[in-house]
């Protein structure tokens, strides 16, 4: 009986060692910046870990009154495309937790 718990108290303060790293790699990610980038960089977006955006760079060139459709998919294309950084960077940060815990 004694030797369960010894074994069940090794557990939770493993349990809490991985529930600090985590939450300190959550932070780090949460500062970091992704860039997102449309065709010829003709908008560019910036987004922390967080997925708030931070800026946004559109090139004169990008802005034409008439073709106004455009520079929304230039738009589009550059908030997806530092959206799909920041999963990645997530999942390469954050993944190795939820490989650790039975049952995520």
């Amino acid at each position: 009986m004694m030797r369960g718990m010894g074994n069940m108290q090794g557990m939770m303060k493993q349990m809490q060692k991985m529930q600090k790293n985590m939450k300190k790699d959550q932070e780090e990610l949460e500062k970091q910046e992704f860039t997102g980038k449309s065709a010829d960089d003709l908008v560019v977006a910036t987004f922390d870990g967080k997925k708030e955006m931070k800026d946004l760079q559109i090139k004169p060139e990008a802005v034409d009154p008439d073709d106004i459709d455009m520079l929304q998919d230039l738009v589009i294309m550059a908030v997806n495309d530092a959206i799909a950084k920041i999963d990645k960077q997530t999942q390469q940060t954050m993944g190795k937790y939820s490989q650790n815990i039975p049952g995520f």
